[in-house]
């Protein structure tokens, strides 16, 4: 391999998808080698209007027992009516027949950390100032049935 400048380096502020599917695959390559856990898989589910805009959504994805949640999004003109609770018990649903038995989550403080907690999620992790003046939260719930 030829030796590398900083020339070599680009830094992109519009990357191609494909060219970040590369890296998500080989990731996912390198988890699977070192786990044994080959079991992943994509999860999406939205609401669409008649010409087929999206309404809301939530994407993510189940392996090796967890599902992770990345996106959930709600139009404003269509919040407060449980489309978020349906979107999120559909998700957990899913991925419980999928053999999960926790889901993950990652919000900030001025997005909606309680709309998760009100159903099921607890705050694990917190890091300020990220953004300035707000907080990350990771949040996480067990898909195991009480009792």
């Amino acid at each position: 391999m030829p030796e590398l400048t900083d020339a070599a380096f680009v830094v992109e502020t519009e990357p191609d998808p494909l060219d970040i599917q590369i890296l998500e695959d080989r990731i996912y390559e390198v988890n699977v080698e070192r786990t044994g856990c080959a079991d992943g898989e994509l999860l999406a589910i939205f609401l669409r209007a008649e010409d087929g805009a999206v309404q809301a959504g939530l994407y993510g994805w189940t392996w090796s027992g967890c599902l992770e949640i990345r996106y959930l999004w709600v139009a404003e003109a269509l919040r407060g009516q449980g489309i978020g609770s349906r979107l999120l018990a559909t998700a957990e649903q899913t991925a419980r027949e999928r053999g999960c038995h926790l889901a993950l989550l990652g919000t900030h403080s001025f997005q909606a950390p309680e709309f998760y907690q009100r159903r099921g999620y607890e705050v694990y992790a917190v890091l300020d100032g990220y953004p300035a003046g707000h907080q990350s939260l990771s949040l996480k719930k067990s898909l195991l049935a009480a009792g």
